[in-house]
């Protein structure tokens, strides 16, 4: 889709004014949109909405953006996403183009600033299919195959070679792999694997966590009880470790 055809974007939003007023801009510019108060709301309409580009706040209720926009990562790297947020500081800037957000502007900020960007991220994303197209060429995917040890995980089929042999891996099990891999060598808190892996927030049980390792090591370690590579860090949580 063009940035000059109608594009469907999700603003991921709690403050009522400005996301109001950005949808009406929006829709004066040729737009759909679609509002989220919270972080948790956000994920739930990215699935169902389906946007072409997400606008996003990282100081949001519960979840938030910065959770937000890891879990998407997760299954989507080529979404366009724009923070608009006002932490602007150059350190936060750099947390959120390290966690894969496409453009960052601060509030407050210029509308016509901001529909510039809009205009730019719809447009390059429509490049980017266009070459793929007249190339005959596959739009890329996210990573389809990783091996660690003698094990090789297929996330296009759900599916492992282990030391069980062949299994088939849940949605749930994928994920928390997706997240453990790319943070390979990296301590992970327990909070942080229930908001990016799970979309959760707030108070909840640890344990959700901790059962899925005891699996994961199950599969995957020789030697489940002195595991090699899903490790326990204490008082943070887990680390994968693979060079």
């Amino acid at each position: 889709m063009r940035a000059t055809e109608k594009s469907r974007i999700l603003i991921i939003e709690d403050d009522a004014h400005i996301a109001e007023g950005l949808k009406l801009n929006l829709s004066l510019q040729g737009h759909e949109a679609a509002i989220a108060d919270s972080g948790t709301e956000g994920l739930r309409l990215w699935k169902e909405y389906n946007p072409d580009m997400i606008v996003l706040d990282i100081m949001l209720p519960g979840l938030d953006g910065l959770a937000v926009l890891r879990h998407i990562r997760l299954e989507d790297e080529k979404l366009p996403v724009l923070i608009l947020s006002a932490k602007g500081e150059p350190d936060d800037r750099i947390k959120g183009f390290s966690y894969g957000v496409d453009d960052y502007l601060a509030k407050p900020f210029r509308l016509e600033e901001f529909l510039l960007r809009i205009d730019r991220l719809l447009t390059r994303a429509s490049w980017n299919r266009d070459r793929l197209t007249a190339t005959g060429q596959e739009e890329p995917g996210e990573m389809q195959n990783y091996t660690f040890g003698g094990n090789t995980i297929d996330f296009t089929t759900l599916t492992a070679v282990c030391r069980q042999g062949t299994i088939r891996l849940t949605e749930q099990e994928t994920r928390l792999l997706r997240i453990f891999i790319a943070n390979r060598g990296k301590p992970l808190s327990r909070k942080t694997l229930l908001e990016v892996g799970w979309g959760y927030s707030g108070v909840i049980t640890t344990r959700t966590v901790d059962n899925f390792i005891v699996r994961l090591r199950k599969y995957f370690e020789d030697d489940p009880q002195n595991p090699l590579y899903f490790r326990s860090i204490r008082s943070v949580g887990y680390r994968f470790d693979h060079p």
